[in-house]
């Protein structure tokens, strides 16, 4: 079909210049040439064309705009000519010539001449898909990939590139330009470079290329035209019905287990001087502390906490995660704040592994935001829900964590500089607030008070990152206006993702929440380069809640909280949220961070956009399933919209002063609302008053459990108007993305469908898809651009149009690049990329500014609301361009209606209370006319009775249906699968009851199966269905098919659901191929959310016509007598069968529990498949043995051809009791058989004809060469393993070279002696730890290759191979990883020399850091195990317990084939006929065993302690054993080292399950249980991996690494050999072995004890056991030596881990020699240490004090040292008194005694935690030395100058002298060179102290020159020194300056240095001119008398 325009002239034009037309239908638009210099006529003379996938509708409109053409300006518009094809549509053909209009819809003189053709094409003829024409290939069969993009009416859009065209695309007129695809049928590509330059149009002759695109399409290589297999055909699905929704029960809003776990590791550059730092943990109101550390900036805490919840996972997520830091708290003060780190429970969940592991924290003062970084806390927080495994990564040493930037604790993507910003949220206005009190007070209070006011008291309350900000209360209104801004200050980006505001009322006693509204900052803001901050705004948001009606106790109160789903409109507010980001160097900032309000101006009515007049149109064509309790009262439906439609306060017409609804404007208005005339008022201009409910209606009973309305041919009709801001354009850019994602999904559950039934060509469909992905997100750019002025858009709505546009264009160029390398074997790896996609469009469509509020639809009976639907406006919201119209818009929807709020949780939620056929349409009232184009045909319309003047376009309140057809549906129901366990039984007794329309019918009731096969065809007669014939054959109604339970008394109990279409036969239509007869089809059951089976069956609607039923195909009669009456499915539609036989392998029993508290004594197994089966022998006493006598059975089977159709098969257990009774034990149902299926040998591999030696080389030195020559191995050559033994050798030369010549030997060669098991097991642990981050880099590598590959195919320059040059390093390295994935599959990483550099050659085990059953397939490689089930099954969340249903486990296995099965299986030699396919299988006698059981540590427990730890100890059960190690448990620890074995001897089959359990222990009361692990030891004994005893890496007979099996390794390979029935191995000289054919190489010596070396050949046989998995036909991997670590579980908290262990288990046959003794893995014990430190000397030493009499600084200095964590063995030197210069001399001794574990570098200190501690508690501490340097006071605290921090692991080496000791030696750590007091045991030298200066900066404050000395215990009793400088080995006394020393003691010391020194000269002149002055004195005085004597001549 296509509609073809003409275009021929326009005319009239005004003035010169170059025109342009556009035209435009459908949405799509094509540009003309551009008809240069014309005058007053233009003559373009093109035709367009539009290929149409649905009919041509009589109401579309064709659009053509005439632009003067302006290269450099946009072009202007000279006017524009609109048409409705109505006529085209009848007619088919029209010419015509018309005015054009302008833009204010004036005509003008200008005319334009066109011509219209609609072609529809018989369908017969061709077929479109995605616009393209291609004829049909000869063989008759067509086929697709693309089954348009948008689905739904247009089928026009669609651009795709195909390699294979390229050059056949005709030629364009004009050069330059590219076109898209030839293919698209002169489609000309429209995008925005056409808007931008349209100079040149391209133009194509459309003729021509029809022809040449259909001659291609014949001829074309099928792989890279969009052909798809014919499988891929999608259902199509017609345009008047939309699907329905499976999911029923709501899951939000139902609580779930979580469990926080956050381990403070410890704490680094704290601000502040000699700190004493606590650090807390505050998530929720729930609080914790760490303990304690005294002054230190940098605290090592290593403790762990556990928070455990139980609340919905919204509530979850927003909880907020707060780590601070307090300074000094204790009991009495709370310490002051130092800083804080935020962030929400829901970031943590949103990481790989839910958990940030190791990070650092970044500590900000939320007092003071200018402050920076107030430090950094190393913290682990992994956040568990139910289910979630944790992968903890392996505690290893720590040492590339040190780099705290590189580590920050953030999420990807987060800039590691955050800075502070303020976050504006402004409260403009609410509407349409609910009443929230009782009418009875509103009139006591009129009685009272004479007055009628709203009743209700609002405020808003927004929460945000833990911060909580209140608008004032408006008192009494329904429209509150705030106008209010509430400020939070917060880093940005914050690591909260949510803000939630929420209305409030105020009340006397307590405050209701009205409505709760959450903004997500990641949908409002965008974090890309071109993104944007977080904006929103102004815009309305819509709150949803309970119902309106207001009653004293809500019982839905919880949804007005925001959790679950509202069931009904509450209210409106008008919100904006802005961010600044903040300069925080400015002065006038404000430095806090508490939450501010402050008024805002108010903002324009227009701002949110014009206010438009909106039309809701529904019909309800049909109510069925209508739940009994409710049938029996009349029932009617009402729809509203906001408060449009709402009975009870709703509003019919804002007042028309204002144009805004108002919830009752007076009293008379409402009133006339509550009588909800369904007749239309006409007032004077024509309005129409709203029809909003249905009218009332009693039900007809369906049958037993449902009532359906008798609507039949008059379907009631319902209308609202309502006035809304017009903001459509939000609803339809995410109306298309929707719909776009929507097809993606559908694709890919195609793509998906494809792979799992392994049907041809799934890489076909998948590039179909991307092909549609391209094209929808090509077509999303060229619609979204449209109107982009429109009123009242936001910042927001801007910048997201912008994101999206350039998101959707990316993702359609990345899909394009993806389409071109979807090849057979990138298809898993490209599904998960498309997958993402699919994200993506989901996060994109869902848009942030609301704008029309949902429509709920109720039904009501007797006037109670019963249950509800929820539409979402956009859904239903009608567009002219198709792809913006709402998917529901014009549909019928099958909508399921259910119980609000927490009534709907459970099984309550799982019935359906009743089933709408509703249609629904919403678009502008001007847009009216189209409301009834999608509804079913054939009907008339019933208007009001009364009909005023003008109002013929009264919507009608019922429609009339005339035309109606008969139909009969057939319904086989074949069989169903995997059903939900109904009874205590364990098992169902279902029937399934189908509905369709308002019939329904059962099939019979099959007893005791889970997987019934019913066989049964349901016949509807005389099905009624309304609406034209051809309508409904593409699209019937939906099938109900519900599964039930039978039960003999009470009501059948509801199983599941599943949803069907029908395939529909027209009369006129041939009953044959391709679509009938239908095919059987698999349909998922639902039970609520979860799926609960799968139905297997098939569905056709056939019509009944003149003929009657005699023009149906025949329906044969019952076949079998036994069954009665019962129709069975016919011969063309069930599954073609073929004989098979299915063998049983009988093994055993194991812990079956008891039944009716009898203990099971006789069971007996039975085996039924497809009515046919086999029961075991008895067991005599189930006690003595569990064992069946008998192991092989087997029985003939027919089932279907197709293994995806094969029924399940049962496995019962009985218990014979006497008197010939039985009782059911459990049940087990296998679901496929396929890992069954037994596929014979290959004939190649039986023929051992050896072809000559193929040796395997097996370097340690070239791991590349290594894997590549190893894994490629045919069966039938022979070959040569080489392991080389000189390894050691080589290593230690390659060291020896590595050495450069200054530098020290770093590494001692090992002592053999000082090895123990742990070096072992830590030289292993680093080998997994670097594997692992191997594995890591890999896929990050391969990542990147990736996106260079699509890079450069984008490129489309570089081939794939060229790349590999450009990154020959990412090859060599891609290939050396592919090495131990490969191998690991198998079971060992590949160890030896390759790996490690030079670290010394220590033989390792194997961590695996998972159960060893994971990495083997739970060892079930010939003995499965399957839990037998008893007890009804728990429903969804508590799926998880499942366990406690099992009772028991049977062991055996199953093996089947088709009958006639070939002779060379039995022919083979030693074929025990008896055994069937089950050859070489052990006996299952019992068997003694000695279990020996390693322990070796635990990790991570749950604390069970109130103080944050636990006590744990180690249990282990078997059988009868029980081994409480109560006395060693390790206190205080939740990481303990247990280092213990355990022997045990037990006898299989009786005792093989064995527990490991980690207890605490406790002081009073009862020890609880932490968690356990259970090991399945049968199943390890008996596996072909040899799960016995681990083998090691190298045979030696004494050392640490003895060989532990009693077995030898040549003892083990015979065994091997004789078991698989190959030759002996033949060892020959030069040290080579052959095995099957291949020639392995190994040493050929060991030494003994005494060191002489001796031939033996276990070396060899060795290597081949490693090498086993090479060994053709019988080879596997045998397990190595190794650890596994297993998960702690605890029943109380089923799917949590609680910790983890790691231990491994060995087991030795009783009836072989016995194995040396066990292991000794105990815990290393920590070695003693003295360290002693000689302060010699200070040096500047900054002053600090000011002298009292002189004003000189000086500083009174001494040094404090002590080891972390021994905070009171401080030690501190004498005081060097009044140093001058900064230089002090001590000559003083610290001795600090200490345990140290090596292996760890820890330090190990047992201390008590407090006084009342019962016992020590051990601590493992980072070994370092801290020294200070003070400055002492005598009457005031002693001031801090500076310090220093030195790891005695790792320091820098001190300086040589003072002069070159610089801060650069703390500052530049990383880079210097370091020591090891270790490996040194003396250093002596200068370094630095330092100090944080108050802008954080790190300053020297002095240097000091020490010498540490380490010695072990042992060497310092030899030597023994003194403290500080006393005896033995004294140190000399300082010689200090003769200013050191106090003045009040000796203070005539003092003055003499003080007088002296300093005054000296000026004493003595003082002095003497004392003397002069005396004498002179004394010459005055005794002058005179002198004198007068003299005078009077004495």
């Amino acid at each position: 079909m296509a509609l073809l325009v003409h275009l021929k002239k326009v005319t009239f034009l005004r003035g010169k210049g170059d025109r342009i037309a556009k035209v435009t239908f459908r949405g799509l638009s094509f540009y003309s040439r551009i008809v240069e210099n014309c005058e007053e006529e233009a003559h373009f003379n093109e035709t367009f064309r539009w290929p149409t996938a649905s009919k041509l509708d009589g109401n579309e409109i064709l659009e053509i705009q005439v632009f003067n053409y302006s290269k450099v300006f946009t072009n202007r518009l000279v006017g524009t000519f609109q048409m409705v094809l109505q006529k085209v549509a009848q007619d088919g053909y029209l010419a015509l010539t018309d005015t054009l209009v302008d833009d204010n819809n004036t005509a003008t003189k200008t005319s334009v001449t066109i011509e219209i053709k609609y072609q529809t094409v018989d369908g017969s003829v061709g077929m479109w898909s995605d616009g393209e024409f291609l004829d049909i290939p000869e063989d008759g069969t067509f086929s697709f990939e693309t089954d348009s993009l948008l689905s739904g009416q247009s089928h026009s859009s669609g651009v795709s590139t195909k390699r294979s065209l390229q050059g056949s695309i005709p030629t364009f007129r004009k050069a330059g330009k590219g076109v898209f695809s030839a293919m698209k049928l002169g489609k000309i590509k429209s995008s925005k470079e056409d808007h931008r330059k349209g100079d040149e149009p391209a133009i194509l002759d459309m003729e021509d290329l029809d022809r040449k695109a259909i001659r291609l399409a014949g001829t074309l290589d099928p792989d890279t035209i969009s052909l798809a297999s014919v499988t891929a055909v999608t259902t199509n699905v017609s345009n008047k019905r939309s699907k329905p929704d499976i999911k029923m029960e709501p899951s939000a809003g139902r609580p779930v287990d979580y469990q926080i776990s956050i381990t403070v590791i410890e704490v680094r550059q704290l601000v502040g001087l000699n700190m004493d730092p606590v650090v807390c943990v505050e998530i929720g109101d729930d609080k914790k502390y760490t303990s304690m550390k005294e002054s230190t900036n940098c605290p090592y805490y290593n403790e762990y906490f556990v928070f455990d919840f139980h609340v919905p996972p919204d509530v979850m997520f927003d909880k907020i995660i707060k780590l601070s830091v307090i300074h000094s708290k204790n009991l009495l003060r709370s310490g002051t704040l130092v800083g804080t780190f935020k962030l929400d429970v829901g970031t943590v969940y949103s990481q790989p592994e839910h958990q940030f592991y190791h990070k650092w924290a970044m500590l900000s003062d939320p007092d003071d935001i200018t402050a920076g970084c107030k430090g950094y806390i190393k913290c682990d927080i992994a956040v568990v829900g139910k289910g979630d495994n944790i992968k903890t990564p392996h505690k290893a040493n720590e040492t590339d964590e040190d780099d705290i930037e590189g580590n920050l604790l953030l999420p990807e993507g987060v800039p590691v500089e955050r800075q502070w910003a303020r976050f504006y949220v402004k409260i403009y206005r609410a509407e349409g607030l609910p009443k929230m009190n009782t009418s009875i007070i509103a009139n006591v209070k009129k009685a009272f008070i004479g007055e009628n006011r709203d009743l209700v008291d609002p405020y808003v309350q927004v929460q945000f990152a833990g911060q909580k900000g209140k608008t004032t209360v408006q008192k009494s209104s329904y429209e509150p206006i705030w106008n209010e801004q509430i400020i939070f200050t917060e880093m940005f980006p914050p690591l909260c993702k949510r803000m939630k505001v929420q209305i409030r009322d105020s009340d006397k006693v307590n405050d209701v929440a009205i409505g709760t509204h959450f903004i997500d900052l990641r949908k409002i803001s965008n974090e890309g380069d071109k993104g944007f901050l977080p904006t929103m705004g102004p815009a309305w948001v819509n709150m949803y809640g309970s119902t309106r009606q207001y009653t004293l106790m809500d019982e839905h109160q919880d949804l007005n909280e925001g959790l679950g789903e509202g069931v009904s409109f509450r209210a409106r507010l008008l919100v904006s949220v802005a961010v600044e980001i903040l300069d925080t160097t400015s002065t006038e900032i404000m430095s806090s961070t508490e939450v501010q309000v402050e008024s805002v101006s108010n903002i324009s009515e227009s701002a949110t956009g014009k206010i438009e007049e909106f039309f809701l149109f529904g019909s309800f064509l049909e109510a069925t399933m209508i739940d009994r309790k409710i049938g029996d009262k009349s029932i009617s439906f009402e729809v509203t919209i906001g408060n449009y439609g709402n009975q009870i306060d709703g509003v019919s017409k804002p007042s028309s002063a204002k144009k805004r609804k108002k919830d009752g404007d007076s009293d008379e208005e409402e009133s006339d609302l509550i009588q909800n005339s369904s007749e239309d008022e006409s007032e004077e201009d024509g309005e129409l008053l709203s029809v909003s409910s249905t009218p009332i209606m009693k039900p007809v009973i369906t049958d037993r459990n449902y009532f359906h309305l008798p609507y039949f041919e008059k379907k009631p009709c319902i209308y609202i108007k309502s006035w809304w801001q017009d903001q459509r354009r939000r609803l339809y850019n995410s109306n298309i993305m929707d719909k776009i994602a929507d097809k993606l999904e559908e694709g890919l559950n195609d793509v998906q469908e494809v792979i799992k039934t392994e049907k041809a060509f799934p890489e076909r469909r998948l590039r179909g898809v991307l092909e549609e992905l391209g094209t929808g997100c090509s077509r999303f750019v060229a619609l979204a651009n449209k109107d982009v002025n429109q009123a009242g858009r936001t910042r927001l709505d801007r910048e997201r149009l912008k994101s999206c546009m350039r998101e959707m264009d990316s993702m359609g160029q990345q899909s394009k690049q993806l389409r071109m390398q979807v090849k057979k074997n990138t298809i898993k790896d490209k599904l998960k990329l498309v997958h993402n996609f699919l994200q993506r469009l989901r996060f994109l469509a869902d848009e942030p500014q609301h704008s029309i509020p949902d429509i709920f639809i109720w039904m009501l009976s007797n006037n109670k609301r019963i249950a509800y639907a929820r539409v979402p406006s956009k859904d239903i919201l009608y567009s002219i361009v198709d792809e913006e119209t709402g998917k529901d818009c014009g549909k019928v929807k099958a909508a399921f209606l259910r119980l609000p709020g927490k009534k709907g949780f459970g099984p309550a939620g799982w019935t359906v209370q009743a089933k709408l056929e509703l249609y629904l349409w919403l678009g502008l009232n001007k847009q009216r006319k189209d409301f009834l184009s999608g509804l079913p045909n054939g009907f008339e319309e019933t208007k009001a009775s009364r009909t005023g003047p003008g109002l013929q376009s009264v919507p009608p309140i019922s429609l009339v249906y005339n035309m109606k057809q008969v139909f009969q549906l057939r319904a086989h129901m074949y069989q169903a699968r995997s059903l939900f366990a109904a009874d205590s039984s364990g098992l169902s007794d279902p029937f399934a009851r189908v509905f369709f329309s308002t019939h329904s019918q059962v099939t019979e009731v099959l007893s005791e199966t889970l997987c019934p096969t019913w066989d049964q065809m349901l016949v509807f007669d005389d099905v009624e269905l309304f609406g034209e014939a051809s309508e409904l054959r593409d699209d019937p109604p939906i099938i109900v098919v519900e599964i039930y339970d039978q039960d003999t008394v009470g009501k059948a109990e509801f199983i599941g659901r599943a949803f069907a279409k029908p395939i529909t036969k027209m009369c006129e239509e041939h009953y044959g191929p391709p679509r009938f007869p239908p095919q059987l089809e698999y349909y998922q059951i639902y039970r609520g959310n979860s799926t609960a089976g799968d139905l297997l069956a098939a569905f056709e609607l056939l019509q009944i016509g003149q003929a009657g039923k005699a023009g149906l195909p025949p329906i044969d009669g019952p076949t079998d007598p036994e069954r009665g009456p019962i129709l069975p499915v016919p011969l063309g539609i069930r599954p073609v069968l073929s004989r098979y036989r299915i063998e049983v392998l009988f093994w055993g029993l194991r812990d079956l529990k008891r039944v009716n508290l009898a203990q099971v004594d006789r069971p007996r197994v039975d085996i039924e498949c497809a009515g046919r089966g086999v029961q075991s022998v008895l067991i005599q006493n189930y006690k003595k043995n569990p064992n069946f006598s008998t192991l092989v059975k087997w029985f003939e089977v027919d089932l279907p051809e197709n293994e995806l159709l094969h029924p399940p098969l049962n496995i019962r257990v009985v218990d014979c009791r006497a008197f010939g009774r039985y009782t059911l034990v459990g049940s087990h149902a296998v679901t496929s058989l396929r890992r069954f299926i037994y596929s014979p040998p290959d004939k190649t591999s039986n023929n051992w004809a050896s072809a000559g030696d193929i040796i395997l080389n097996m370097d340690a030195e070239s791991s590349v060469r290594k894997m590549d020559t190893v894994v490629k191995l045919e069966a039938t050559s022979d070959a040569v393993v080489k392991v080389d033994m000189n390894e050691e050798e080589n290593e230690k030369k390659k060291k020896k070279k590595k050495k450069k010549k200054g530098e020290l030997e770093e590494e001692e060669e090992t002592d053999e002696s000082m090895l123990d098991w742990w070096s072992k097991y830590f030289a292993s642990i680093e080998t997994l730890m670097e594997i692992l981050r191997a594995q890591e880099a890999a896929q990050a590598e391969a990542e990147e290759r990736e996106d260079l590959e699509i890079a450069a195919e984008g490129a489309d320059l570089i081939h794939p191979d060229d790349l590999l040059v450009k990154g020959s390093k990412t090859r060599d390295k891609s290939r050396d990883r592919r090495g131990p994935k490969e191998k690991k599959k198998g079971g060992h990483v590949m160890e030896g020399p390759e790996k490690r550099g030079p670290k010394a050659r220590v033989d390792e085990l194997l961590v695996y850091n998972k159960e060893l059953e994971s990495e083997y397939g739970n060892f079930e490689d010939w003995l499965h195990t399957f839990n037998l089930y008893r007890g009804k099954a728990g429903d969804d969340d508590e799926r998880a317990l499942d366990d406690d249903r099992i009772v028991g486990r049977f062991k055996g296995s199953l093996c089947m084939y088709k009958v006639p099965l070939s002779e060379e299986v039995t022919r083979d030699a030693g074929f025990d006929p008896n055994m069937g396919m089950f050859q070489s299988i052990p006996h299952n006698d019992p068997i003694s065993v000695l279990v020996r059981v390693y322990v070796v540590r635990a990790t991570d427990l749950h604390p069970a302690d109130i103080n944050g730890k636990a006590d744990p100890y180690v249990v282990i059960k078997l059988g009868k054993s029980d081994f409480r190690d109560k006395e060693n448990y390790i206190s205080k620890q939740l990481n303990p080292v247990f280092g213990k074995s355990f022997d045990i001897e037990a006898t299989f089959p009786m005792e093989s399950m064995l527990t490991v359990s980690v207890y605490d222990w406790d002081l009073v009361g009862t020890d609880d249980l932490i968690g356990e692990t259970k090991i399945d030891l049968e199943n390890r004994f008996y596996s072909k991996h040899r799960a016995t005893c681990g083998i090691s890496s190298n045979y030696s007979v004494n050392g640490y690494n003895v060989w532990r099996d009693p077995m030898k390794p040549s003892q083990i390979l015979s065994k091997l050999c004789k078991e698989g029935k190959l030759e002996a191995p033949q060892y020959g000289p030069g040290g080579k072995v052959k095995v099957a054919n291949r020639i392995f190489f190994g040493a050929a010596e060991i030494e003994d004890e005494s060191g002489l070396k001796k031939q033996t050949e276990e070396h060899l046989a060795l290597t081949v056991l490693r090498h086993w998995e090479e060994i053709p036909r019988v080879g596997c991997p045998l397990i190595p030596e190794h650890v596994e670590t297993r998960p702690l579980l605890n029943p109380d908290k089923p799917g949590i881990e609680q910790g983890r262990i790691e231990m491994w288990v060995d087991m030795f046959p009783m009836d072989m020699p016995a194995p040396g003794p066990a292991i000794d893995i105990s815990p290393r014990k920590p070695k003693r240490y003295d360290l002693r430190v000689v302060i010699w000397n200070t040096d500047e030493v900054i002053l600090e004090d000011d002298d009292y009499f002189t004003g000189e600084k000086s500083s009174d200095i001494f040094v404090r040292g002590w080891l972390k964590g021994q905070q009171e063995d401080k030690q501190d030197t004498d005081v060097h008194y009044h140093s001058l210069t900064g230089e002090g001399n001590f000559n003083w001794r610290f001795v600090y005694p200490f345990e140290y574990l090596m292996a760890e570098e820890k330090i190990v200190i047992s201390k008590k935690e407090s006084m009342f501690s019962w016992d020590e508690t051990e601590y493992k501490i980072p070994a370092r030395l801290t020294l200070q340097v003070w400055d002492a006071d005598h009457f005031s605290a002693d001031d801090f100058l500076g310090a220093i921090e030195l790891d005695l692991n790792r320091f820098p080496r001190g300086a040589k002298t003072a002069k070159l000791c610089s801060i650069n030696m703390v500052k530049k750590e990383q880079q210097l060179p370091t020591i090891s007091i270790f490996k040194q045991k003396r250093v002596k030298g200068w370094w630095p102290f330092v100090a944080r200066d108050e802008n954080d900066e790190m300053e020297l404050t002095g240097k000091v020159e020490a010498e540490l000395h380490l010695l072990t215990a042992e060497e310092a009793e030899k030597s023994p020194v003194g403290l500080g400088r006393n005896e033995p080995d004294p140190l000399e006394k300082p010689n200090r300056p003769d200013t050191t020393f106090l003045w009040f003691l000796s203070p005539l010391k003092a003055i003499r240095y003080l007088v002296c020194n300093r005054y000296k000269w000026l004493i003595i002149k003082i002095v003497l001119a004392m003397l002069l002055l005396i004498m002179l004195g004394l010459f005055l005085y005794s002058m005179p008398g002198y004198l007068v004597k003299k005078m009077l001549g004495a």
